[in-house]
């Protein structure tokens, strides 16, 4: 049987179990050493396990991230981010400091200090498992540094020092409505890095208050949102003396990315 068959009877078999079975087929084929693995893979699938979990790896940007259960699978959503940073600050040569607030994977920051050559940055995390992925993604970048800490401990901030941009893609999913996500969202993606709350709102009630005092003059604070909560999220931002600077929607035309500054 060649691969091309193999893609298919492992198309047909994942038929029911995921929603583009031809495409799962092409990557567990790939990647499959051999017969036995490619069984095992269609069962993890058949089980509701994603695919780049399965594999351990995946795509974001121009980079290729290890991922695991500890960290959420990188999505194209969060591309946004790094779509907005490049449109503000055009010189990929400039010396910036970023910092990459629940950092997971590192892919953030990783994909912009891929494309900023002179630039530095951290990643914090409270997940000890998911800062070693984070790690092990950044052995190439001797600029980035990953650091353990938990944005609701009182003195996070502490040692941190300044920064030209913060970046986070923070749990904003409301906790009621968790269960109602895909198996493979609510069971592989660990629960902490989804659960933003009764309203999906505490991770920024928090950022919003603590995060800019490590800002820069005319520093930036770019988050990713959960479909619908702009509003909510500016009207924080305003409370805290923070100004609207742009926005970025991603390619269903659901407004994913918000930037803030303090106003002078």
């Amino acid at each position: 049987m060649d691969n091309r068959e193999r893609q298919r009877e492992t198309a047909r078999l994942l038929e029911g179990f995921s929603d583009t079975p031809a495409l799962d087929a092409r990557f567990l084929v790939e990647e499959a050493r051999d017969e036995t693995e490619l069984a095992s893979f269609v069962r993890r699938r058949q089980d509701g396990e994603p695919v780049f979990k399965i594999l351990g790896h995946r795509g974001f940007w121009s980079l290729d991230l290890k991922v695991s259960r500890d960290t959420l699978d990188p999505r194209p959503d969060s591309e946004t981010v790094i779509e907005t940073v490049l449109r503000l600050i055009p010189d990929r040569k400039k010396a910036l400091r970023f910092l990459d607030l629940g950092t997971g994977s590192g892919c953030l920051l990783l994909a912009l200090l891929s494309e900023y050559t002179n630039a530095e940055g951290v990643g914090i995390d409270a997940s000890a498992a998911a800062l070693k992925v984070a790690a092990e993604n950044g052995l190439t970048f001797p600029q980035a540094s990953f650091v353990h800490k938990d944005w609701n401990d009182p003195n996070w901030t502490d040692g941190l020092g300044l920064f030209d941009v913060i970046v986070s893609n923070p749990p904003y999913i409301p906790t009621a409505e968790i269960e109602l996500l895909e198996r493979e969202v609510k069971v592989y993606d660990p629960l902490e890095a989804l659960d933003g709350g009764q309203d999906g709102l505490d991770a920024y009630r928090r950022l919003i208050q603590t995060a800019p005092t490590l800002l820069k003059k005319e520093g930036l604070l770019v988050f990713e949102i959960g479909k619908g909560q702009e509003k909510e999220v500016s009207k924080l931002a305003e409370l805290k003396g923070l100004e609207p600077v742009t926005f970025t929607r991603d390619l269903a035309g659901i407004m994913r990315c918000l930037v803030f500054r303090f106003s002078d």
